[in-house]
């Protein structure tokens, strides 16, 4: 059951799980809150009284631009990634991880909970590569400094590679396959510097190649596949 309600685009399988068991699930009426209960394809499967069908799947890949956040649940919000979209796909799709409202770049947005919690999920690593812009030259000991490792409040982190961009010490490419929140950001300000843009170049194998700001486009069949397959670094 769990399955069939992540596939209906509202939850990753785990999150389900935690529905179910909350009493929030009926099945041809009745509440189930046992986990792992098999249902049928014809069953009527309801979550919060609304009925689920196993939604086609649907993945976007879109080159956020700024001042659009992918927290859809912030109801102050005045602009989403959603209202990029609007009108062009009839499934209920949702961002794949986070960017904050001011980072622009590379991001996924699927129905499919399966793939979003296995490429959200902290034990996957995927890699995500930045272009930093700061507020002044990043100095010879700062470099090596965030490929040793910082110590941040939820504690170490290093970047995986590191490099200027056009000899612009201003300017770095940064690796990552860490997750954490505002990781990027912090780990500058840690050492004194103030990001002034930051720009996702790369996530998951994917770019914003052929994407203006703003534009997205559906993934291609060899797309899908790679992240089916975790075929990326």
């Amino acid at each position: 059951m769990n399955k069939f309600i992540s596939n209906s685009g509202v939850c990753s399988r785990r999150e389900a799980d935690d529905y179910i068991t909350a009493g929030l699930v009926s099945v041809n009426g009745q509440i189930i809150t046992e986990l792992g209960t098999k249902i049928q394809a014809s069953d009527d499967v309801r979550f919060n009284g609304e009925r689920l069908k196993g939604e086609e799947k649907v993945y976007i890949l879109m080159n956020k631009p700024k001042d659009f956040v992918t927290t859809l649940s912030d109801p102050n919000a005045e602009k989403t990634v959603m209202d990029l979209i609007a009108g062009n796909c009839p499934q209920r799709v949702y961002p794949v991880g986070r960017l904050d409202k001011s980072t622009t770049g590379v991001l996924l947005l699927t129905n499919d909970g399966e793939m979003t919690e296995k490429l959200s999920h902290p034990s996957n690593m995927s890699k995500k590569i930045y272009h930093v812009f700061l507020d002044k030259n990043l100095s010879g000991s700062d470099f090596k400094a965030l490929l040793d490792g910082i110590e941040l409040e939820d504690g170490l982190i290093n970047a995986d590679s590191l490099s200027y961009i056009d000899e612009d010490k201003t300017q770095v490419g940064l690796e990552l396959h860490s997750g954490r929140n505002r990781v990027v950001r912090r780990m500058f300000e840690h050492l004194g510097y103030r990001v002034k843009k930051l720009d996702r170049v790369f996530f998951a194998g994917l770019t914003k190649k052929n994407l203006r700001r703003g534009q997205w486009r559906f993934l291609t069949e060899q797309e899908v596949a790679m992240l089916r397959m975790g075929a990326f670094e």
